[in-house]
């Protein structure tokens, strides 16, 4: 009778501390991301830290989740999602026909694309049909020389190899704009005020949540966050810090 009280005993202590852990990680959201992306996702004094990485760590809090976050190259987002490493890949990934055969996306949650960068001073430019007989840098081999000769042929480029060669121009005076990926030119006006982005845009192109196709109950409930988050001013004030057009703001 004891051995079989004992067996009942432990029996139960095996059940409850299955169910604590499952508890757990049913609790938390294990999220990919390759944090090296300022100011999307990146390490800043040992910490993540970017929009991406304010924006998660908020859904997961509306969720009652807690993030675990798993650092993955880039190029390892997406198998290392199919294969169960991470619930979620986070990090600054545009939604794609070709992406969206293999892996489903939460709505889009913020439009990134080429965008105009000028001196806070600069009133010659204030829409983007200035730029034409402008000298505009860009940095070569990205898609920024290809849209302005098809779409602003009259633009006198300025083609230099580094992104940072390219905002100098701008800020010495001998380049009259820049145009350049959205995240790295407000990452740029973050850090060196002086500088503006146009609020008009070249191109949109939608950044998105990727999850597996086979957890649409988690894609339906991080699109609840997101849209809870908007609701209530939370999201408006993470995009209000990392994308705003002064370090002050």
């Amino acid at each position: 009778m004891k051995f079989r009280r004992n067996f009942l005993l432990a029996s139960l202590t095996a059940l409850t501390l299955g169910t604590t852990s499952a508890h757990a990680q049913d609790n938390a959201l294990r999220v990919g991301t390759d944090a090296t992306f300022p100011p999307m996702e990146f390490v800043e004094n040992g910490k993540r830290t970017g929009f991406d990485v304010e924006l998660v760590e908020a859904i997961a809090k509306a969720m009652g989740k807690q993030v675990e976050w798993v650092d993955i190259d880039f190029k390892g987002l997406i198998p290392g999602l199919m294969s169960k490493r991470f619930d979620m890949a986070v990090s600054a990934i545009y939604i794609t026909d070709e992406r969206k055969k293999v892996v489903d996306f939460t709505n889009s949650y913020y439009a990134g694309g080429l965008v105009a960068m000028t001196k806070e001073g600069n009133t010659a430019i204030k829409k983007l049909a200035d730029l034409e007989g402008k000298k505009v840098t860009v940095q070569v081999g990205t898609k920024s020389v290809g849209y302005l000769q098809e779409h602003y042929p009259k633009v006198q480029r300025i083609e230099v190899e580094k992104n940072q060669e390219m905002f100098n121009l701008v800020d010495i005076g001998r380049a009259d704009a820049a145009v350049t990926g959205k995240p790295a030119a407000f990452q740029y006006v973050r850090t060196r005020p002086g500088l503006r982005v146009l609020e008009e845009q070249l191109t949109t192109e939608e950044y998105g949540m990727a999850l597996r196709k086979d957890t649409p109950e988690l894609t339906r409930a991080v699109n609840g966050a997101i849209a809870k988050l908007k609701a209530d001013g939370t999201y408006a004030a993470i995009v209000k810090k990392w994308f705003s057009n002064s370090a002050g703001k």
